[in-house]
């Protein structure tokens, strides 16, 4: 046991700097993390280990996602991640919570089975809220199927215009339901941009051979792979997480096995792989690989119920303003936001906007300009850093 874990009845205790430490490993944003037996492995380095090891990645805004993948991926630009995307290394649909993910293409399906019935519990009345009539969104589904039949891919825009040919016309709100239901349905699912336009193609044609577990496995994996990216992290994280209710999140942990374990953070009960708990305290490289400069939706903000250990009391206002689900990209240091970042792009150059929340002396500012270097170059523009 190490130096930072104290042994008490209920599980080792991890302390704060360790617990954040340990979470940016698995993460994949600090370190190689630990492998059954206590080795490390090489982390991930494409778009298809990435995504496997999360299980699915948040991308409900393409562009966030896309950082997501790149900061993971040092030295790959925009363009390397969406020829990976091309190449169906990930695919993009709902499998949870109704909010898009990028998620293994041969698990796409199982996903959208066990994670998605409580979304489309829901859709009914979402539906009568809309004056959408439940046969129309049946009939939607049909229609797509039949305009993306025979490997077709469609825009967003083109999409809504076989739904219009075929009488199914209402206001944008009906729009993005049917596109939203035939993928929660496992009919369609979103394509790779096609320039700055959304297509959608049919799953089945993105993805032949789906793996089908059965329920029990389906849950074992899903918890192992929430566990061994974001721990540690709670119960109510993995239910908030995945949408699970209690009792599944309960029955997946259970099913999940030797590969999850506790620990007591702050007084409570968190989940982690044994391999993790056992690794001791990540040694964060020192200087400027301290600092990230991450998305605004990012696995490190959206994959938690409670963000109270990566974030300062009174800072998610600032992350999130309004309270509107809209996150901005952080800027983070040892595990913590210090600040929030916006961008502005012309043809050859990025300018970041930088925020700061709590005090940053002037090496420090040095530190923040350098992490946010591997974002101009994913993108392939100068950097210019502007501070208040």
């Amino acid at each position: 046991m190490t130096p930072a874990a104290a042994a008490t009845p209920a599980g080792p205790t991890l302390d704060l700097v360790t617990a954040r430490g340990l979470r940016l490993t698995s993460l994949l944003l600090t370190g190689d993390p630990p492998q059954p037996g206590g080795a490390a492995a090489p982390r991930p380095t494409d778009v298809a280990g990435i995504v496997e090891w999360f299980g699915a990645l948040q991308a409900q805004d393409l562009g966030s996602g896309l950082w997501s993948l790149g900061c993971r991926l040092p030295g790959t630009t925009k363009a390397d991640i969406e020829a990976a995307l091309e190449r169906r290394e990930a695919i993009r649909t709902w499998p949870m919570r109704g909010t898009v993910h990028l998620v293994p293409p041969r698990d796409a399906h199982w996903m959208l089975d066990l994670l998605g019935a409580r979304p489309l519990a829901g859709a009914a009345a979402r539906r009568a809220f809309l004056g959408l009539p439940d046969e129309t969104a049946e009939r939607a589904v049909d229609v797509l199927a039949g305009a993306l039949a025979g490997g077709g891919r469609l825009t967003r825009a083109e999409c809504l215009a076989a739904l219009a040919g075929a009488g199914i016309a209402g206001t944008e709100n009906w729009g993005y339901h049917l596109l939203w239901y035939a993928s929660q349905r496992g009919v369609t699912c979103i394509a790779p941009n096609v320039g700055s336009e959304q297509t959608f193609v049919l799953l089945d044609d993105w993805v032949p051979n789906p793996h089908r577990p059965g329920r029990d496995e389906a849950l074992a994996t899903i918890a192992r792979r929430y566990v061994r990216s974001h721990g540690p992290a709670s119960r109510q994280d993995l239910a908030g997480w995945t949408g699970l209710s209690a009792a599944d999140t309960k029955a997946a942990i259970a099913e999940a096995g030797d590969a999850i374990t506790t620990a007591r953070l702050d007084g409570k009960e968190v989940l982690i792989t044994p391999e993790l708990l056992d690794s001791g305290p990540v040694a964060t490289p020192p200087g400027d690989h301290d600092v990230l400069a991450l998305p605004g939706f990012d696995e490190l903000m959206l994959g938690y119920k409670d963000r109270s250990l990566m974030l300062g009391e009174g800072h998610l206002k600032a992350v999130v303003p309004g309270g509107n689900g809209v996150f901005r990209p952080t800027i983070v240091r040892s595990g913590q936001v210090v600040a929030t970042w916006t961008r502005t792009t012309t043809k050859s150059k990025v300018t970041v906007a930088v925020a700061p929340l709590v005090t940053i002396k002037s090496a420090d500012r040095r530190r923040v300009e350098t992490a946010l270097g591997p974002y101009a170059t994913f993108l392939g523009l100068d950097l210019v850093v502007r501070w208040p």
